[in-house]
């Protein structure tokens, strides 16, 4: 049976014989030149459909096998992070950019975190949402690290999860400025990275203790 090429960031899908592939587009701002070339490589070789997805890509379903690496050579953009053991790509709200209900940046911050850990290898897959309001709308409270905008700064979150088991994620700190939040991210991710095996942040939390991880992260 055919199967994924995680090589090449190609998904197999329902028919067994074609592929999806999902250019990173960082928190799904795309200029109108680059969704031209995505239409243009997509009917170039005859691609089923382009799916937008839940994770602010565009995936472009259906390629032949043969037709992998040419589509991502004409496309000139490195893979969306959409499967294996790393960072998938930050999922970001349009924050005071575009929202007039915007309280914090939260498309600033979330290209930083994008930029510095997005396919970053790590023992499970790993999530990570900016919102910029309490309205959530990068679902952040279902993320293994959630950050919500508040008027009085930002609020950290851990161990959330979709899936057949949900968890909601448990707030570890709050009214944090934007430089407080990635140094509080770097040392979260350094220590899943270093004293985790293949499991979600949030059964790693389940198995320590709340007060214990907050401990480890020096909180």
């Amino acid at each position: 049976m055919t199967k994924d090429l995680l090589e090449k960031g190609a998904i197999v899908q329902r028919d067994k014989e074609t592929f999806a592939i999902a250019p990173h587009i960082p928190g799904g701002i795309a200029s109108p030149d680059l969704l031209r070339k995505i239409a243009d490589v997509s009917e170039k070789y005859g691609a089923a459909a382009i799916k937008v997805t839940s994770s602010q890509r565009m995936a472009i379903v259906g390629l032949k096998e043969d037709d992998i690496d040419n589509a991502w050579e004409d496309l000139g953009m490195k893979p969306g992070a959409a499967i294996g053991l790393c960072v998938r790509s930050v999922k970001i709200c349009p924050g005071t950019t575009f929202c007039k209900r915007g309280q914090q940046d939260s498309v600033g911050l979330g290209l930083k975190l994008d930029g510095i850990y997005h396919g970053m290898e790590l023992p499970s897959k790993l999530k990570i949402a900016v919102s910029g309001c309490m309205n959530s709308c990068a679902e952040n409270a279902i993320k293994d690290i959630g950050i919500m905008g508040t008027p009085k700064g930002f609020t950290v979150m851990v161990g959330g999860s979709a899936g057949l088991k949900p968890r909601l994620a448990d707030t570890i700190a709050e009214e944090l400025d934007e430089e407080e939040v990635l140094a509080l991210v770097d040392k979260i991710i350094t220590y899943y990275k270093t004293h985790t095996k293949k499991q979600r942040l949030g059964k790693v939390i389940d198995e320590i203790g709340l007060e214990n991880f907050k401990t480890e992260v020096g909180l």
